[in-house]
């Protein structure tokens, strides 16, 4: 099975998004989420968990852990559901324009 990967990233480099063909979806990291929205990751963390507690997205259908090489962590991606809501919470007009 062949992974069917897309990468955009900002006209200035900064951010950088992975869209999976093989899930249909964008996908971020709670790293590219801080740089998406500029906020802290204490902010984007709290409001990821609020997002899950109030059942506004589905957590097993918008989150993937993903080990890396040489990494005993997995790495836990939010797919686009959540990253829309997490701007929405942090940055309604920068949101906007990710969007565009």
């Amino acid at each position: 099975m062949t992974k069917n990967l897309v990468i955009y990233q900002a006209k200035n480099g900064a951010i950088e998004l992975k869209l999976d063909l093989n899930v249909e979806t964008v996908r971020a990291s709670q790293k590219d989420i801080v740089n998406i929205f500029d906020k802290d990751q204490s902010v984007i963390l709290r409001h990821i968990k609020k997002i899950l507690l109030d059942k506004e997205v589905d957590e097993k259908s918008n989150m993937q852990k993903m080990h890396i090489v040489n990494s005993d962590k997995p790495i836990v991606y939010y797919l686009l559901d959540i990253i829309l809501a997490v701007g929405y919470r942090t940055n309604f007009a920068k949101t906007i324009q990710q969007g565009n």
